[in-house]
């Protein structure tokens, strides 16, 4: 049984790439910052299996400053795999948190190599890198010689991780992959990610729940996926027999407006008298003709999305529509039992 370690498992990405590993009888370890939620929400399924939680699966408590508390849980797991997704992954938080972002992000990977690098039996590392790279690229669709030029602090953050990995790879011998990520999305994204918030509040409007849903920009174009496809690109990069980088995209655009459209579609409602745009809510820099060509990944790992745009958020919207009524039917219920 091969075992893993993924930092930040209780994520999108983490929770479904503990169910893959999962099902390919993997042990999986993951950690856990010390002040993450009790709840846990996106591993709920799993804490709940007996035959998996604190059997298949193990807790570990570390934060991505805490080297010492790292190295202790590296040494103790000896993984064969370390996927490294831990970090601040909000752009537009970068911003106003851009120290912060940059440390955990950059530096946070940079120690996670410095651990690898004294290990006497070093994991195979795959680093989540990003299409924020890019920022206003030159040339489209980019690939993976495609030159760097973030535009935000998230960004830049992530030219350093990517770039460092490399060095480590060349340098030390490291099997270390970086998998260069599109944006992709799920019912598991965060609340504060714009195809979440989007998606819920068409939801939340169909069911009286929420007024009017206010939005930046809505001509911002991104190549969107579905997360669980880019969960398996990860697993594949640490499969071969080289180390490599490797792009994971859709190869298509679309804007913030067509998501829109297509969330309040999917619960039979107009949007226009719904979505209001504030100027406040726009970036200082937007990223500018992102769109990547996979094709590296689709020849040499035999990779390729499974969900096109309109099923992604009809997915979506129809899971945040079905958690908001469950959760008006348990607060009725509840509401019926106090009197």
């Amino acid at each position: 049984m091969k075992r893993a370690l993924i930092t930040g498992i209780t994520g999108q990405d983490g929770s479904y790439l503990a169910d893959y590993l999962l099902k390919n009888d993997y042990e999986v370890h993951g950690v856990v910052r010390r002040t993450s939620s009790l709840e846990r929400s996106r591993l709920a399924h799993l804490f709940k299996n007996p035959d998996i939680y604190n059997k298949r699966l193990f807790l570990h408590y570390a934060d991505l400053e805490d080297i010492t508390a790292l190295r202790r849980i590296f040494l103790s797991v000896q993984a064969d795999e370390l996927y490294h997704l831990a970090g601040q992954s909000h752009v537009g938080l970068s911003f106003p948190m851009a120290e912060m972002t940059c440390d955990l992000t950059a530096i946070g990977t940079l120690r996670l190599l410095e651990i690898m690098r004294d290990m006497p039996g070093k994991p195979r590392l795959f680093h989540p890198s990003s299409s924020e790279l890019f920022g206003q690229p030159k040339s489209s669709p980019q690939n993976e010689d495609t030159p760097y030029l973030p535009t935000s602090p998230y960004g830049c953050a992530k030219a350093f991780a990517t770039q460092i990995v490399k060095v480590y790879r060349d340098c030390y011998g490291l099997f270390a992959c970086n998998g260069i990520m599109y944006n992709h999305e799920s019912p598991r994204r965060g609340e504060n990610f714009v195809s979440r918030k989007i998606c819920r509040a068409a939801a939340a409007i169909k069911l009286g729940l929420q007024a009017k849903l206010v939005l930046g920009n809505l001509d911002a174009e991104r190549d969107w996926g579905y997360a669980p496809d880019y969960v398996r690109g990860m697993w594949l990069s640490l499969q071969q027999q080289k180390a490599d980088d490797y792009l994971f995209a859709t190869g298509e655009t679309h804007s913030v407006r067509e998501l829109v459209e297509l969330a309040f579609k999917a619960v039979d409602l107009e949007w226009e008298s719904h979505v209001e745009v504030d100027t406040a809510l726009f970036r200082p820099s937007e990223p500018l003709r992102l769109v990547g060509d996979a094709s590296k990944a689709k020849r040499e790992l035999g990779w390729t999305p499974s969900c096109s745009f309109q099923e992604l958020i009809n997915l979506i919207t129809r899971a945040e529509f079905d958690e908001l009524q469950q959760l008006g039917s348990e607060g009725d219920n509840s509401r019926r039992n106090r009197t």
